[in-house]
């Protein structure tokens, strides 16, 4: 008779290991948040620091294991668990000082890591079951985020657009997977891709392709799935905004990626499948330039960003379509850029707000001269996404766009996102304009709150470290991205 020893107990959670910690932090937090939110976020932030710890003892140990062939822990899955955590522990710290956590204390956390929980097990899915659970769990713990300001009636409104919008996507998705199951007789990741990278096109095929990418296009408010966006960043609490801006959309983006990106690389066998990359392209230069475009004329500040983030996830798409390990990396890279850029400029926006600041740019009018070290964060921050160097934000996108120019088909979609970094330049520099050039309506200092200002600062440390000396990333990048199909 055989027994199940600690050993078999441990070598099985080895590689789930971050998600099991953050699954005890999730049950304990509510218990610990009764009385003082501030607590539960501090124990959230302890949490999210004790998974990273183990991540990155992973990522340094070159440790691989698959867990039940169901879950795979490698280099791609503990860099994206990695910057998750990070993304988790930002907006613990910036919550503390905000109304979400005084007023509901524990349960708002044990969202928030929940959400964390569902995203790391994207990350690592090799089932199409695991990685549906893992965006739905993020997802419905997102509507309820979204709708924290119980008195503000755009909160309100927000989670309701959220919540329906959300509906459409997850059943699209779902029948899209139920198809391709029916096609491949599977549902294991791989297996899937590789029946479908044979190229044996039926119009249970094509339906089951199309629903899928509108299903994620959702999560990743790619045009034409975008209209959500705006709306929810605008009225969802801004902490919460700045988890779906830099944490929910990524997880989006390795779904795609786990599904189309293995099937390219399968169908390098039977002769790609150049019909779906130039889909993605069209998509892609479709994305970007109606992000950038419609950015222009925004006067709310929540509003520009989130467009913004459209065009990002524009320029995200364009390894969906070069279709190779290099673009992985570069979009990686990004994407992990995207968290300090985009992130740090939401967290600056929710100091303010805390302080009593408006959210339209005119609010933002004279802002150097009352808190000086801040709109100098939001400039480098700004200046980031746009890619000016030498901030993060130029590497990240000069590796993502140079991937497109080995190969002269994508030099069009390339010269298009040149195009569209420098539109971007303009509103960017409407918020650097506004705080700098401007006068103020008002003298009176603006004191940050001490969990906003860490927060900044990690912020703009790691756009200028990386702006400076990009290499230890782009290695972790490269290094994710080599490992990506295993």
């Amino acid at each position: 008779m055989a027994f199940i020893t600690l050993q078999d107990v441990t070598d099985v959670l080895m590689p789930i290991l971050p998600i099991f910690i953050l699954i005890v932090a999730a049950l304990i937090a509510p218990a610990i948040g009764t009385k003082n939110g501030k607590a539960a976020g501090a124990f959230t932030m302890i949490a999210a620091i004790l998974a990273l710890i183990v991540t990155g003892y992973y990522l340094y140990d070159g440790y691989t294991d698959p867990f039940m062939n169901l879950f795979a822990f490698n280099d791609f899955t503990g860099l994206m668990a990695a910057m998750f955590l990070v993304v988790l522990f930002l907006v613990a710290m910036v919550s503390l000082s905000g109304s979400e956590s005084r007023k509901h204390h524990g349960e708002y956390y044990s969202l928030l890591i929940a959400a964390t929980i569902g995203m790391i097990m994207v990350s690592g899915a090799k089932d199409m079951i695991i990685l549906f659970i893992g965006i739905e769990l993020t997802s419905i713990t997102s509507y309820a985020l979204v709708a924290f300001k119980k008195n503000d009636p755009r909160s309100a409104e927000s989670a309701v657009k959220y919540l329906i919008i959300g509906g459409i996507s997850t059943a699209l998705s779902l029948y899209g997977i139920s198809l391709l199951y029916g096609l491949s007789g599977s549902t294991n990741i791989a297996v899937i891709a590789d029946f479908l990278a044979q190229g044996s096109y039926s119009w249970t095929y094509i339906v089951g392709v199309i629903t899928l990418i509108a299903g994620l296009g959702f999560k990743v408010a790619m045009v034409p799935f975008h209209s959500w966006a705006p709306d929810v960043y605008e009225g969802a609490p801004t902490p919460v905004t700045t988890f779906l801006a830099v944490g929910s959309k990524k997880m989006g983006f390795i779904a795609f990626f786990k599904i189309f990106l293995l099937m390219f690389i399968l169908a390098q066998a039977f002769g790609g499948l150049p019909e779906m990359q130039w889909l993605f392209a069209i998509m892609a230069a479709v994305t970007m330039t109606f992000g950038n475009v419609i950015a222009i004329s925004q006067t709310s500040i929540k509003r520009m960003l989130a467009y913004s983030s459209i065009a990002q996830a524009g320029y995200i798409l364009i390894v969906l379509a070069v279709a190779s390990e290099y673009a992985l990396a570069g979009g990686i890279f990004h994407m992990i850029m995207h968290v300090f850029m985009k992130g740090g400029a939401f967290i600056v926006v929710a100091a303010l707000a805390a302080r009593g600041l408006g959210e339209n740019i005119s609010d933002y009018r004279g802002l150097s001269r009352r808190a000086p070290l801040v709109a100098v964060a939001m400039m480098l921050f700004m200046f980031s996404l746009a890619g000016i160097p030498p901030l993060g934000g130029f590497w990240s996108k000069f590796i993502l766009f140079s991937s497109g120019i080995p190969d002269g088909t994508w030099i069009w979609l390339i010269a298009l996102a040149v195009i569209n970094s420098a539109i971007s330049l303009y509103y960017y520099a409407r918020v650097v304009k506004a705080m700098f050039v401007d006068k103020p309506l008002v003298t009176e200092k603006v004191k940050v709150p001490a969990s906003f200002k860490v927060a900044i600062a990690i912020c703009t440390i790691a756009v200028i470290f990386v702006g400076i000396y990009p290499m230890p990333i782009i290695e972790l990048c490269e290094a994710a991205a080599a490992a990506f199909p295993l």
